[in-house]
């Protein structure tokens, strides 16, 4: 939070009373004062009382005593080990909006607390565009990153691509046989969608050589679609492809690095509008043999035992027993797992690895991250899933095979047209239409990473578009209204010649609004670092929605541009200045543009 000077005081004052106690570490940590007592801030004694080896209700007498004396400090109150405070005006604003600067600064670490640490999410496969899930994992990878550099972290957003095996195979198969040569270009589709296209085609037509097949052969009633796949000849003549695939025969191969490159510059418009950007992206072409040596180097030391099939397998303990390698010899997916993970560490030395992932591969990271303890690395104890829950839409489940997915972009679409249709509802007719779908562009996407964002990413939530649009209620438009409001007032200012750039008296804001909004900024840095700290960015999102309503209560209660004085238009509006600056700083660190006007 702001760095109080009573508070400064107060820790150099408990220092002298109990010398050697506290470490250069050590500080305390005001938070907001309940409603239900008197006061601003509070300090748990309770926190630090082993600190200082202290009776709780003790220390914290000798705390309100010394905070009584304090010049800075205008009430105190200690309800046990509650030490609540009411902070002079005077020192309040110098030590937040007077200088926001400085406020904005305390977001960083220590410089010993910051680490390099290497992130990786998305990871869509190029057998089809993004959707909804990708959407979230996206926003909230991204997010992560931006969080965790804004506190001062070095950080590697890493991608690693889905561009290989049966599912890609599909895609190539339905493309030679129904796509006539058609092209991205041609059609005027998008690649990854033009892609995707083909593989609801193969999924159509494997669907209804089951369905013959079925009716041929009765005696197969007990086995399910997927024990059937090779027994069709479009799934033999896929799992052909893959087999071609991987002894590099050069006419699959141009295929697919054709089909691939559609696929990939397709993603690339999509992070572009969405605002992903990466340090590195790995492709599993690349990667997916990696693993086999270290598998074949613990089995020899003793790490791994070959079952009686051949297989190796990894005891696991309480998480049970995994097979690292087939009987035959081939990879599993945890094998390549495995050899990227090492691979990532040799290439860029992480202090810590993070992994953006949905909750339904819990188990493998887990089974990951303890097989990578077995093999002996030291790092193996730094490695983490950031785990997210489904997103739902009010229609329902997605399935992309049967062409029912929630598309990335449709719904990126779709948002700013409804914001589009806000905006022109708003609009008295002044403004250009291509500015409006700009500001609707930065005002659609902005809800949709916002409501995505300001639920624990482990929570399973439904998004509703239209709801998470509104310009009331606790919605990214709200806070970015918020912004644009405040920018507003710049510019009526000016148009009446008003000059704001003055010296402010800040004396002259006595109003509770006024000392409440200072007090919520005071708060700023800690809502960020918590939020970093914690991967999770549902607290920071929280704290702008509250920053907000302070604003907006202020605006209600303090007339800025007609207050009684130049004086104190300057103060109000240098406050709602300063404010702006946070919430821009808040939302910007989320990876959510701002509009000037709304």
């Amino acid at each position: 939070m702001a760095a109080f000077k009573f508070i400064l005081d107060l820790e150099e004052y408990l220092k002298q009373q109990f010398p050697g106690k506290a470490d250069a570490a050590w500080h305390i940590a005001p938070e907001k004062c309940p409603e239900s007592m008197n006061g601003e801030l509070t300090i748990n004694a309770f926190r630090f009382a082993r600190v200082f080896g202290q009776a709780p209700d003790k220390l914290a007498a000798l705390i309100s005593d010394y905070l009584t004396n304090h010049a800075e400090v205008e009430k105190v109150e200690t309800v046990k080990a509650f030490i609540n405070i009411t902070i002079q005006p005077a020192a309040l604003y110098r030590d937040t909006v007077a200088d926001i600067d400085q406020l904005l600064e305390n977001v960083k670490l220590p410089e010993n607390e910051r680490k390099k640490i290497l992130i990786e999410f998305s990871a869509p496969n190029t057998n089809k565009p993004q959707h909804l899930g990708h959407v979230r994992n996206n926003t909230i990878g991204q997010a992560t990153a931006s969080m965790l550099s804004r506190v001062g972290h070095d950080v590697i957003p890493i991608n690693l691509v889905n561009d290989r095996g049966i599912h890609i195979c599909k895609s190539m198969l339905a493309y030679e046989r129904f796509g006539e040569g058609v092209t991205p270009e041609s059609t005027g589709i998008k690649g990854d969608h033009l892609v995707g296209n083909f593989y609801v085609k193969y999924a159509s037509a494997l669907s209804e050589q089951i369905k013959e097949l079925r009716a041929a052969r009765p005696n197969l009633a007990d086995k399910n679609d997927d024990e059937l796949f090779l027994e069709t000849e479009i799934g033999a003549a896929a799992q052909e492809m893959l087999r071609k695939w991987e002894a590099n025969d050069p006419a699959v191969r141009a295929l697919w690095q054709k089909m691939n490159s559609w696929v990939l510059k397709g993603f690339d418009e999509t992070y572009k509008r969405l605002g992903i950007e990466f340090a590195h992206t790995y492709l599993e072409s690349e990667t997916y043999l990696l693993g086999k040596d270290l598998i074949a180097d613990g089995l020899q030391r003793g790490v791994f035992t070959r079952r009686e099939d051949g297989a190796v397998i990894a005891d696991l303990g309480k998480l049970g027993k995994k097979v690292v390698l087939r009987s035959d010899g081939t990879s599993v997916y945890i094998t390549q797992d495995i050899g990227t993970t090492v691979k990532k560490y040799n290439d860029y030395t992480p202090e810590e690895q993070i992994w953006v992932v949905g909750d339904e591969q819990n188990l493998h990271f887990q089974m990951l991250f303890a097989i990578l303890k077995l093999l002996g690395f030291e790092w193996s104890n730094k490695l983490s899933h950031l785990s997210y829950g489904m997103v739902n839409l009010p229609s329902g489940r997605m399935k992309s095979r049967e062409g029912t997915v929630v598309d990335a972009d449709d719904l990126c679409d779709e948002m700013a047209a409804l914001a589009y249709a806000a905006c022109k509802e708003r609009d008295n007719g002044t403004v250009d239409d291509a500015v409006l779908r700009e500001r609707a562009e930065i005002i659609g996407l902005g809800a949709l990473k916002f409501m995505l964002l300001k639920f624990n990413a482990k929570t399973t939530i439904m998004f509703d578009p239209s709801a998470s649009i509104r310009f009331e209620g606790d919605t990214g438009p709200y806070v970015q209204y918020a912004c644009a409001r405040i920018a507003s007032i710049g510019r009526k200012a000016a148009e009446r010649g008003l000059t704001l750039d003055g010296k402010v008296d800040w004396s002259l804001l006595q109003n509770s609004a006024e000392k409440l909004l200072a007090l919520e900024l005071s708060f700023y840095p800690a809502a960020v670092q918590q939020a970093a700290g914690r991967c999770d960015a549902s607290g920071l999102a929280e704290y702008l929605l509250n920053l907000a309503k302070n604003f907006n209560r202020f605006y209600r209660e303090c007339p800025i541009l007609a207050a009684e004085t130049p004086e104190l238009i300057q103060a109000r509006a240098k406050l709602a200045e300063q404010t702006r600056k946070v919430l821009v700083d808040g939302l910007n660190t989320m990876t959510i543009k701002v509009p000037e006007s709304m």
